[in-house]
């Protein structure tokens, strides 16, 4: 599809499934090979990384890895709520663990920074991130990204477990929210 109507907006076809699927081939290579011999944990963060983490988990072959979910939000519509919420913890011991987080997209850093600082209270070995997206541009906290799939501009966009207010998580492609038609 080029277009997509998601309750009162329209979106545009930004990056197709193919791309996103080399990218987060990409990704999973990266971590098989720099954490061959640390039995990582892989942090999945819901909802929006559902897609993420099945896609990428599915090419990891560390002996040992493991997955636990924790849901955090702070976005309302179109925009963060500047808030931080803690819906649904992960009940597994990080001590001393490789933790791998999973990430859909990473913008402002908000989010990441709150749970980096919990999880280091957790006392783990040491803790990656993994993101989907990245908008770099849009990062007002200190995050450093270990992997990325794929970069984007500072733009609002749904699909590939990213949602407007509920809707589009479902696209297995990326789009863009349409100026000519939301202004």
């Amino acid at each position: 599809m080029k277009k997509v109507k998601l309750h009162d907006k329209e979106f545009e076809l930004l990056i197709d499934a193919a791309t996103i699927d080399q990218a987060i081939a990409k990704v999973a290579n990266e971590i098989n090979k720099d954490l061959k011999d640390t039995k990582p944990l892989f942090l999945s963060i819901l909802n929006g990384s559902f897609m993420f983490t099945s896609d990428l988990l599915k090419q990891i072959t560390i002996p040992g890895t493991e997955i636990c979910f924790m849901r955090i939000a702070s976005y309302e519509g179109t925009s963060s709520t500047g808030k931080i919420k803690e819906l649904i913890g992960c009940n597994v011991n990080l001590t001393d663990r490789t933790i791998v987080i999973l990430e859909d997209m990473i913008d402002s850093g908000r989010s990441m920074t709150y749970l980096i600082d919990y999880l280091k209270g957790k006392h783990p070995k040491a803790i990656k991130v993994a993101t989907m997206f990245y908008k770099p541009k849009a990062l007002t906290h200190p995050v450093t990204v270990d992997y990325c799939a794929l970069e984007l501009e500072n733009d609002f966009v749904v699909g590939r477990g990213l949602d407007y207010d509920g809707l589009g998580r479902n696209y297995p492609d990326l789009y863009i929210l349409s100026t000519a038609t939301n202004e």
